[in-house]
């Protein structure tokens, strides 16, 4: 009988250590997958670059779309002016946790 509690406590640690490793390494990120950890922080720098456009009063349009990814804000959309472009990208800047920005926005045709 104490050998058999002695397989099954072995068995059952061994189960635990395998589904913590499975685990961890669900969360880590690859080159090309992010972790949950960088997800969530993309998310909140996107969040807070797109608060910043929309309380800046010569950027408070809607049709500025913000995308991030480890760290680099890419804007995309249409602006009525260049100055809006380069104001746009000084924004994105500011955000604490923006590491750089890819800047694609188009200037409207009038």
């Amino acid at each position: 009988m104490t050998t058999y509690r002695f397989r099954f406590a072995h068995f059952l640690s061994a189960l635990m250590l395998g589904l913590a490793l499975v685990s961890t390494a669900a969360c880590t990120s690859t080159s090309t997958r992010q972790s949950t950890g960088e997800y969530l922080d993309d998310s909140a720098i996107t969040a807070k670059v797109k608060s910043a456009i929309f309380g800046d009063p010569e950027l408070k349009v809607f049709q500025i779309s913000v995308k991030t990814y480890n760290g680099t804000v890419q804007l995309s959309g249409f602006v009525d002016s260049e100055s809006m472009v380069d104001r746009a990208t000084e924004v994105a800047q500011e955000v604490s946790g923006t590491q750089a920005v890819k800047n694609d926005l188009q200037v409207k045709k009038q």
